[in-house]
């Protein structure tokens, strides 16, 4: 993934997977039925970070081979560590300059990593790039506007204790992440049979801790903020965001968590 600015911190595996990491395979699962593509395709994953959807790819799609691809290091290592595949390769690479040939792949996806490419119309145009004339490709990425609830509720709550926070939220930062926005992004890079989709999961978190710990392990904006603070105000957002989240009856936050999907075919040539 590429960071936009400093508090955009991604690169170390483990703390991703506790942060959003558990919540990205239910989603690929369910963008993979929404594409439902043939067995035996060739697979580019871009931005494929600790690898959530190359190894859905593998575990849905029958795929002929599928290819990570990311600009950090410290998830690619992840990634390897985790997808053990004759069928499954990774490199480093960016999304706005892949490096591969032209029409070299079935299927070009890319899950919850585009919003923090710096030019994302350029990396839409190298994903009709790569793709064989009639190739699909797609992407999906958080509605962190509002369908994120995990990240609304801290946002939310950081900015009630410093207005200056809310020039992080995601949900500001990132206007692609709306489903007209998708649409045109797609268009515009000459993709045909464009179609939007929006994917809903469950994120329930154990108990507050479970809702509160990933956040201190500096992985993306909202946690990268979180460690900026003093003990003093990380406190008082620990006990806004206690007092605001929904409990059931065992303890547990039920949240659900929304993306928006975009798909398009590939021109012919």
């Amino acid at each position: 993934m590429l960071a936009t600015m400093a508090q955009d911190v991604w690169s170390v595996g483990d703390a991703y997977e506790a942060y959003v990491g558990r919540w990205s395979r239910p989603v690929a699962e369910a963008f993979l039925h929404w594409l439902d593509l043939p067995a035996g395709r060739r697979w580019l994953d871009v931005g494929c970070g600790t690898g959530a959807l190359t190894g859905t790819v593998l575990a849905l799609a029958d795929p002929a081979d599928v290819v990570g691809v990311d600009t950090s290091e410290g998830f690619l290592a992840n990634a390897r560590a985790r997808i053990v595949d004759t069928r499954s390769s990774f490199r480093a690479g960016d999304a706005r300059a892949l490096p591969f040939p032209d029409r070299g792949f079935d299927a070009v996806v890319s899950g919850l990593a585009l919003n923090f490419v710096p030019d994302p119309g350029r990396a839409a145009a190298e994903f009709a790039r790569v793709a064989v004339s009639g190739g699909v490709a797609a992407t999906y990425v958080w509605d962190y506007a509002e369908g994120m609830a995990m990240l609304r509720y801290f946002w939310d709550a950081a900015s009630a204790l410093d207005p200056a926070a809310a020039e992080l939220d995601e949900g500001r930062r990132f206007p692609m992440c709306r489903p007209e926005s998708l649409s045109e992004l797609w268009a515009d890079a000459g993709m045909d049979d464009v179609t939007v989709q929006a994917i809903e999961v469950p994120t329930v978190f154990a108990d507050f801790d479970d809702y509160w710990r990933p956040f201190l392990g500096g992985q993306g904006p909202a946690p990268g903020y979180l460690m900026s603070l003093t003990d003093e105000r990380r406190r008082a957002l620990h006990d806004l965001l206690r007092g605001r989240l929904p409990f059931g009856l065992d303890g547990s936050i039920p949240l659900t968590a929304r993306a928006w999907a975009v798909r398009g075919i590939a021109s012919e040539v």
